[in-house]
Formats: C-alpha cells, sequence, structure tokens
C-alpha cells in the first residue's frame, strides 16, 4: 500500500512530529511504501527512514518568506502563528503546499492519505484530493487554534466533515472534536498513543538503584559535564520552556519545597522557546532559585533517553495537553510522575496503565483553555509543591508493565479502518 502522510510543521521536534515519525517507522516495519510532505527550514535535517521519500516545502524562502507555522503560539524553535497571517501570507502557504502535493501525486499516488492536526493544511488537502481516503490525527493544539481565533474556520470545519476517519488520543479530545467540528461520530475514534520499546525501557549497564528502580550511575552533557547519581532527587522536564508548560509554576513551587527545608533534589530542564522574550523570563526566575537548576536545551530524542534513565522524577505541570508523550516515555524508563489533572488524562492511564506512579495535580479553572488566571496561580502551585514531595517521599521498586501501549498496534489499527470505506 501507497501512503502518503502529512504535516505542516517540522518532524520529530514536537510531541506531534515524533508521532508522526514513530508511525513511519512502524508503517516500514510493516513493508507500506510511504512519501511525507512536511514543512521546514532548509538547515533543518529530515529523518534518516529508509525507504520513506521526503518532499519539504520550505519556509524562510522565496516561495514561503516566514518561519514554520507553528500549531502551538510558542514553538521550540522561530515560529509564525497562525493568528498573524495576512491574506498574502496565507496565499503564499496555499501556494506552496498545494504545488508540492501536486508534485507528490504525479509520482506517488497515494492509496491513504495520513494528515496531521484537524486545520488549514488538512482542510487543503481533502478539497484537492476529494476522491482519496484521508485519514487524520488530531494532536490537541489543532483543537486549542480553532478556539482562540477565526482563522478560515467555517472552511476548516467543513473539510475536517468531509474527512474519512479522525483520530483522538483520548475521550475527552474525541468530544471536543464532535463539539468543534460536528462531525459523525462514528467517524472519530480513540486510537491511544504508543511509546517505542526498542529503545526505551529501564537503564541496563552502570546502574544502581538509590530509591528502588534502577538509575544510570552518570550522564554526560554534551559539552561534557558529568553528573553523578548520588544524595539528590534527579527531578527532569522535558518540553517548551513556557508558561503554558507550567515552567514558572514549577520553579516557583520548587523553591517553596526547598524553602521549607526540603533541598535534596537538583531540576534538570529540556527544552526550548522560539519566543526569546518568554525564554530569557524562564532563564531570569531561575536564577533568583535556590536549588541546583541545570538547562540542557533541545535535545534529539536519542539524546533525551538517557536523562530519563538517569532522573527519578518526570514533571509536565502543563497548562493544555492531550496524552503527552513525555510522560508515556518516562514512564517506560522507570521515571515517577507529576503531571496536571488535564481532561481525560485521569482516565486515559487508568484504562491503559493503572498501576503507573502519576501524582496528579488538579487545576484551577482556566480561561481560554490554556491559561491559568493570575489570582489562582498560588492554589496551583501549592497543589503541584505538594505532589511532587509526595513523589519523592513515595516507594516505587517494582516496574509497571507498559501494556500494549505500541506504535505498531495503532499503526495497523488506522489501517484496519480501510475496510469500513
Amino acid at each position: 500500500m501507497k501512503i502518503l502522510s502529512i504535516i505542516t510543521q517540522k518532524p520529530s521536534s514536537t510531541g506531534s512530529g515524533i508521532y508522526l515519525t514513530e508511525i513511519l517507522k512502524s508503517y516500514q516495519h510493516l513493508g507500506e511504501e510511504q512519501a511525507v510532505i512536511c514543512g521546514v527550514t532548509k538547515e533543518d535535517r529530515l529523518p534518516d527512514i529508509p525507504s520513506v521519500d521526503f518532499f519539504p516545502v520550505y519556509y524562510e524562502s522565496e516561495e514561503l518568506p516566514y518561519p514554520v507555522l507553528g500549531m502551538s503560539d510558542e514553538m521550540p524553535y522561530n515560529s509564525t502563528r497562525y493568528k498573524d497571517l495576512t491574506e498574502e501570507m496565507l496565499e503564499q502557504f496555499e501556494r506552496a503546499f498545494s504545488k508540492k502535493l501536486e508534485e507528490v501525486m504525479s509520482v506517488f499516488s497515494p492509496d491513504l492519505i495520513l494528515c496531521h492536526h484537524l486545520y488549514l493544511l488538512t482542510a487543503l488537502v481533502r478539497e484537492k484530493c476529494p476522491q482519496i481516503p484521508i485519514f487524520a490525527f488530531c494532536h490537541n493544539t489543532d483543537l486549542r487554534q480553532m478556539e482562540k481565533h477565526d482563522l478560515e474556520k467555517e472552511r476548516i470545519v467543513r473539510n475536517i466533515q468531509k474527512l474519512d476517519k479522525i483520530f483522538t488520543p483520548k475521550e475527552a479530545q474525541r468530544q471536543e472534536v464532535l463539539r468543534l467540528y460536528g462531525v459523525e461520530p462514528e467517524k472519530v475514534i480513540n486510537i491511544g498513543i504508543g511509546y517505542n520499546a526498542e529503545v526505551l525501557g529501564l537503564p541496563t549497564g552502570d546502574v544502581l538503584s538509590p530509591h528502588g528502580i534502577p538509575r544510570r550511575r552518570e550522564i554526560r552533557t554534551a559539552s561534557g559535564e558529568k553528573y553523578v547519581k548520588g544524595e539528590y532527587w534527579d527531578l527532569l522536564f522535558a518540553g517548551k520552556l513556557g508558561e503554558k508548560k507550567g515552567v514558572f509554576s514549577l520553579l516557583r513551587s520548587l523553591e517553596a519545597l526547598y524553602q521549607k527545608g526540603r533541598k535534596n533534589f537538583r531540576l534538570f530542564m529540556v527544552g526550548d522557546n522560539g519566543n526569546q522574550e518568554e525564554k530569557e523570563a524562564v532563564y531570569a526566575l531561575a536564577k533568583t532559585c535556590s536549588y541546583p537548576i541545570h538547562f540542557l536545551g533541545r535535545l534529539d530524542y536519542s539524546d533525551l533517553i538517557p536523562w530519563y534513565e538517569f532522573s527519578d522524577c518526570f514533571l509536565l505541570p502543563s497548562f493544555f495537553d492531550a496524552v503527552p508523550m513525555t510522560v508515556i516515555e518516562s514512564l517506560a524508563c522507570g521515571n515517577k510522575v507529576v503531571l496536571t489533572a488535564l481532561e481525560g488524562l485521569e482516565d486515559f492511564f487508568t484504562e491503559n496503565l493503572p498501576t503507573a506512579p502519576i501524582f496528579f495535580v488538579e487545576l484551577p479553572p482556566r480561561k481560554n483553555a490554556d491559561e491559568i488566571p493570575e489570582e489562582v496561580l498560588p492554589i496551583f502551585e501549592e497543589r503541584l509543591e505538594k505532589q511532587i514531595a509526595q513523589c519523592m517521599d513515595s516507594e516505587y521498586s517494582k516496574m509497571i508493565s507498559m501494556g500494549n501501549l505500541s506504535w505498531d498496534g495503532i499503526a495497523e489499527k488506522v489501517l484496519s479502518y480501510l475496510d469500513f470505506l
């Protein structure tokens, strides 16, 4: 079978990009013929997946002279917000991707198209390819764009309704898709999320078990700096260094914990922020904190895995998310997790990983889906502080079973729905 995957932004740089890359690998395992259309800059490195042909659309070029469009308003790289698109920029976007789509259709002729995000490019692809089955993956950030502004909203809704199947990570997203797009319920399927069991797992070799589960004894940064397991609890954050990932609240909560006498921890932060002003604000707040904080920058997937194996607790106090892949990955490597109790997350983990050591933080009421009013932030941060302390104090000595959360299983399930068309 010939499968064409399409994404507006960079593959493998964010959660949706990693999702795309892992699905590509799974279809390669299954022997499917594949092509990919994605949006990148000429400086970007494309994923190296044997027998997968990439057809990039280049941003920051004469044809498309602005940074990569980001489904989040704050991306980990320089990006353009959808709400800032002018008519001219929109025309450039449609012209560039339509041209690339026509090129791929002439040389590849797919049997199935898989689009990522229920948004503008997916709507365009449905218009251009009315006779080909099109399935699409919801990654949650598309829902946020639909709620925050009206860019091409009627056109997007009209064409999303014409998709053959839509896959959501959990029931909360499925309900939002039904509400926002008015899609026929039988078209929308919860498909979950996977992890790569070939590369993710407990560390082996030079390990020790200071808190129960085997951990890496030591780790080095790209610059050669070495960290050794010892008296510290090693805490890890991986994501965009911004407000909506809960970074400011995380730093303040840990400072409160430190000031109460809990001083045996250090924080490692993986990630970046294309918004330089917000990134600098994170660094400025970190300088006021009394506990050790180490910024590791953006890491490739393969470079992040050793940090999962070294850390004890993974912290993600995000204000808005689907099922974060980093949480699944960190659990697979033996971490305990502190996570905000976003809609449907507790149900997802109860169903799929019922014994996972996750400590949920209740969110106060939000505005605009991804913002916590300033007046209630102290309540959230006090809850976060308590859950981090409980996470560190809880016993965890027997690794959980990761169940059936596999990318190959998701890939096979997607193809099974072709039988119903």
